[in-house]
């Protein structure tokens, strides 16, 4: 009797072991399939996203579309602007588009897009930069000139009198607007004793204006807006700076007057960033010369004791503004500097810069080649 009732329990066990593998075996067999079908949707969710993000934005629109691409543009901006104008559907699927696709070479210009074109016409055609006329007023400004001379290069292609210009980027309530408007200005444009408060960040770059009659303050802003491009293309380098976007700024124009090659350019942000750290003065010349007023080739000892802010033979830290127009070689360099022992270097007439880590060196080579200079502007 107790073997039968065993038997039972035992069948009974089992037969509970069979039913709980069966309901095993159907959730595992219906989880498979729903990760199937929800792996089938997202695929033919994401072939369906792509071929949407491709293609036209409206086949039946052909009206056109007045497109603006600044100079300097990234792929991440130029996406940007296309979906504002409403020409693409998404600037981030551009930018990771273009990216796949390896596309390089876009030009900047006003554009004449349409909502029917599909995404790889829009790309051929800023790649071959049809714009849609031929500028009305085109100027080039080149790299690490003070502002004074930007002003003169904006008036010899202009109609405004340098007079004119002056008085714009001097007035404080149109300052005060375009702080407002552009993240590369900061209240410390406004510092007290800056000579000029837009000195630096007027960009150096070659510049297209396609209608008449532009404003002076529409070429203060494309110029502005230029930096800022520029500058923001490092942003996510910006955090490991300690410096303030002004400070940067400046630096990178101590750079661009002090650097002819890109090389150098690296190195001597390394430099003026050792000292800085160390507690040393900056004792650049370029900043004795914008201080003086003077473009100088060779300081004497009278010009280092000017008492002036931009001295950095007699003020420590960074100088209160930048001295000159930084390109975007020096900008980079100053965010990203080159890490060495340097300590010094001496800029030859030649355009060889040397680099010393202790004064007894670098004084010995400032010994050697000074008379370069002399010689030089004589010839």
């Amino acid at each position: 009797m107790t073997e039968k009732k065993d038997k039972q329990e035992y069948d009974r066990k089992y037969a509970e072991k069979v039913a709980q593998a069966k309901i095993v075996r159907k959730i595992v067999f219906f989880c498979v399939l729903a990760i199937v079908v929800v792996c089938s949707i997202a695929l033919i969710s994401s072939f369906l996203y792509v071929k949407s993000a491709v293609g036209p934005v409206d086949i039946n629109d052909e009206s056109p579309v007045e497109v603006s691409i600044p100079i300097g543009s990234s792929s991440t901006q130029i996406g940007q602007i296309l979906e504002n104008e409403g020409v693409i559907k998404s600037g981030t699927f551009f930018r990771y588009y273009v990216r796949y696709k390896n596309e390089t070479g876009f030009q900047a210009g006003d554009y004449e897009l349409s909502k029917t074109m599909s995404l790889d016409d829009i790309i051929q055609e800023l790649k071959e930069g049809r714009v849609i006329q031929e500028p009305v007023l085109v100027f080039t400004v080149p790299e690490g000139l003070w502002i004074s001379d930007v002003i003169e290069i904006i008036a010899n292609n202009t109609d405004y009198e340098v007079e004119e210009i002056d008085e714009v980027l001097n007035d404080e309530d149109y300052l005060k607007e375009l702080e407002e408007k552009f993240a590369i200005l900061t209240e410390d444009i406004f510092k007290e004793g800056i000579k000029h408060p837009l000195e630096g960040y007027l960009f150096p770059s070659r510049y297209d204006f396609y209608q008449e009659d532009v404003s002076i303050e529409e070429i203060i802003e494309k110029m502005i807006g230029q930096t800022e491009t520029v500058f923001f293309k490092y942003e996510t380098d910006l955090d490991n700076s300690p410096y303030t976007i002004h400070e940067i700024m400046t630096l990178a124009s101590i750079v661009e007057r002090e650097a002819q090659k890109s090389e150098d350019r690296y190195l001597i942000s390394g430099v003026l960033h050792n000292r800085l750290e160390q507690g040393m003065a900056l004792q650049v010349d370029p900043t004795v010369a914008y201080a003086i007023g003077e473009h100088r080739y060779m300081t004497t000892f009278a010009d280092l004791e000017i008492d002036s802010p931009y001295n950095t033979y007699r003020y420590a830290g960074v100088p209160i503004g930048p001295i000159a127009n930084p390109g975007e070689d020096s900008i980079k360099a100053t965010i990203l500097p080159e890490r060495t022992d340097y300590l010094f270097f001496y800029a030859r007439f030649n355009g060889e810069v040397i680099y010393n880590e202790t004064y007894q060196e670098h004084n010995r080579v400032h010994q050697q080649y000074r008379d370069e200079w002399v010689e030089g502007r004589q010839d």
